[in-house]
């Protein structure tokens, strides 16, 4: 791939947008790269959870402008940007965003379609596009539903950037570390989350996303499905007896 670094080591899945000429802007081919790599994680065993970044000054700076012939782009059907926050957000399995820079317009929507999104203290979030005179399928569908909406329309209104710290303050990111520490940070996420039973991960993110448009009797009945599915695997009777025998749980996602 040309603009995607992959690589899967101990079942933790690092994901590298490699454009840093362009900040990391998402043309055609990026996206592609991500459609199959996103893929690839979904199907893989090895695989429990995921890491995205971005190398150089950016997480990425959102739609290649350069590649972008007039609001409405001519891509094949199922390969638009929605088709892949879609997708994105339906793989079960954890992802962490680790945001090292400018995080903008589809850039934030990646980001806020990840499970745990750590920021260097340098990163800040934007979705621009009113100074560009077009409108945005992230900010109005994801930040709006992330934030308080006043404040979310604030931002889509006048474009202006929101810094590492005022993220954190709006809850759109976990925590927020010197840039030295992010991928550190981010990596002890991983190793914190492959400790546990997969479908077990697997199983809380799909009740918690699923459910959140239903519900309360929805929700829970939902929950109670996946609690029973998740219930039978031979991971769930792996830590049931490695409870008892008081040692730790050697779980193999079955």
């Amino acid at each position: 791939m040309s603009f995607i670094e992959y690589t899967v080591t101990d079942r933790v899945a690092q994901i590298t947008l490699n454009r840093p000429d362009k900040l990391n802007a998402i043309n055609r081919a990026m996206r592609e790269e991500l459609f199959r790599v996103f893929a690839d994680f979904a199907a893989r065993g090895d695989a429990w959870v995921a890491v995205i970044t971005g190398t150089g000054r950016a997480f990425s700076v959102g739609h290649d402008l350069e590649e972008m012939g007039g609001p409405s782009g001519d891509e094949a059907p199922g390969t638009s940007i929605e088709d892949l926050y879609v997708m994105q957000t339906r793989i079960w399995k954890p992802i962490i965003a680790a945001i090292n820079g400018y995080c903008l317009a589809q850039g934030g929507g990646i980001a806020l379609a990840s499970d745990i999104r750590i920021a260097a203290d340098s990163a800040q979030f934007g979705w621009p596009q009113a100074k560009r005179g077009i409108s945005s399928i992230s900010g109005p569908s994801m930040l709006a539903n992330r934030i308080p909406l006043n404040y979310a329309l604030e931002y889509l209104f006048t474009g202006e950037f929101i810094s590492a710290a005022e993220a954190h303050r709006l809850h759109l990111v976990n925590k927020v570390v010197p840039p030295e520490a992010l991928a550190e940070t981010a990596d002890a996420y991983a190793q914190a989350i492959v400790q546990n039973a997969p479908l077990a991960t697997r199983g809380m993110k799909e009740a918690s996303v699923r459910g959140q448009n239903l519900g309360l009797e929805e929700r829970v009945n939902l929950a109670s499905e996946i609690f029973e599915r998740v219930r039978g695997s031979a991971d769930a009777a792996e830590g049931l007896r490695a409870f008892v025998e008081k040692r730790e749980p050697e779980f193999k996602g079955e």
